[in-house]
Formats: C-alpha cells, structure tokens, sequence
C-alpha cells in the first residue's frame, strides 16, 4: 500500500477511518485476523475467500466481519 492517507468505511456496524489501500485481505490482515478463519459480507454480500485479495475496500464500502473462533 503506497497511499498514506486515510478512508472512512462501515466495519461492523461502525464507522471506521482505515488507510486507503487496502484489499479486504489485507484489512482482515491488519486486524490481526486470518483470513481462513473470517467470513466477510462486502457490501451486503457475501464475498468468496479467493476474492479477498483482489476486492480493493474504498470509502463509504460496508465490511461485515464475522470471526470463528475454535473451542471445546
């Protein structure tokens, strides 16, 4: 990511300045998330996992995260 500067997006349910640049991969990434893990809805749809790098998060974009967590 070359662009320093900053976007504002909806991520889960919040407003959120991230920098621009990012590829939903990369911001999943810089939440300290893995993406084998993450289901995204991307502007109110569910976005395939081998997309994740290729879909560039610009601003206003809606980003749901959902997170599995294993346990016992």
């Amino acid at each position: 990511m070359s662009d320093t500067s900053n976007i504002s997006i909806h991520l889960n349910g919040r407003d959120r300045e991230v920098t621009a640049g990012h590829t939903v991969r990369t911001l999943i990434e810089s939440l300290d998330l893995h993406p084998s893990l993450v289901v995204v809805e991307y502007n109110r749809e569910i976005l395939e996992r081998d997309r994740y790098g290729t879909v560039s998060v610009q601003a206003g974009d809606r980003v749901e995260l959902v997170h599995f967590v294993g346990g016992g």
